[in-house]
């Protein structure tokens, strides 16, 4: 029987805000590392890992597609699953229709509108849904079943690393994002508002704040690993990154800095 697969996404999460945090349950699966996303915002970085694909290492002096031949070819590893490769992913590019191939369930459950079930991020799904609420790993953990005659694949979206963090929106300056832009830009087209821009104190503070959401996504991570059956594998990683005043920059997508790329990876079996 091949092995279930659990891929979490902690969006916005920065390597350093990783790096800094207390994950003991992180450390069970893996040695957490510092890699680098294709994308800088959510969309298009959801995509890729969807087509099987998972932040880089930037090598130097090789070929970019020697680089996704190999990329494609540890899914044989992970799952079990022999003969596995490049090949298998065409001409869909999609890891949830290899899975569904192989005879896997496949769940997704993610916290961001732009990744909702009206987007092509929902095709060879078998459960997808928007949760209601923006931090809601643990909602995400009670629903997740494992069968034990059926594979599953659990992809999962975490909104809690995201701005603003798990704080009362209330509580701090107001900045467009994937949740606030949709709902307030055509009121304000024309208005020639402006978000006021955070001081260096907040900045601080929301960094801080930043890496207090993974310490909570990683107790959250405790129940999910008790959960999981063995050598059920787990990918834990992160959109992009984020910026927290670097250079003038806040936050991602328009940006282009290393600390909007740089991501934590880790990855192994519940043993």
């Amino acid at each position: 029987m091949s092995n279930n697969l659990v891929f979490i996404v902690m969006d916005s999460c920065r390597f350093d805000s990783y790096h800094a945090a207390k994950t003991p349950n992180m450390d069970r699966i893996g040695t957490g590392e510092r890699r680098y996303a294709y994308a800088s915002w959510t969309s298009p970085s959801h995509y890729t890992y969807l087509m099987g694909m998972i932040p880089h290492d930037s090598p130097q002096n090789v070929f970019a597609s020697e680089v996704y031949k190999k990329d494609f070819v540890k899914w044989v590893d992970r799952l079990g699953i022999d003969g596995l490769s490049f090949k298998s992913f065409i001409p869909n590019l999609s890891l949830p229709k290899v899975l569904q191939d192989q005879g896997y369930r496949t769940v997704g459950r993610v916290s961001m509108p732009v990744l909702n079930p009206a987007s092509h991020l929902n095709k060879y799904f078998d459960d997808y849904k928007l949760m209601s609420n923006h931090n809601d790993f643990a909602g995400m953990v009670d629903e997740i079943e494992f069968d034990e005659d059926e594979p599953s694949f659990h992809f999962l979206n975490l909104g809690e690393t995201h701005y603003p963090y798990m704080l009362d929106p209330k509580s701090l300056p107001h900045i467009s994002g994937v949740h606030g832009v949709f709902k307030r830009m055509d009121d304000q087209l024309g208005q020639g508002s402006e978000d006021k821009f955070f001081d260096e104190k907040q900045m601080r503070d929301l960094h801080l704040q930043q890496i207090k959401t993974v310490e909570y996504v990683d107790g959250v991570l405790d129940a999910l690993i008790a959960k999981a059956p063995k050598d059920t594998h787990f990918i834990i990683t992160a959109d992009h990154g984020e910026c927290f005043g670097e250079n003038g920059y806040f936050g991602h997508g328009p940006i282009v800095h290393e600390k909007v790329l740089e991501v934590p990876f880790l990855e192994g079996k519940k043993r």
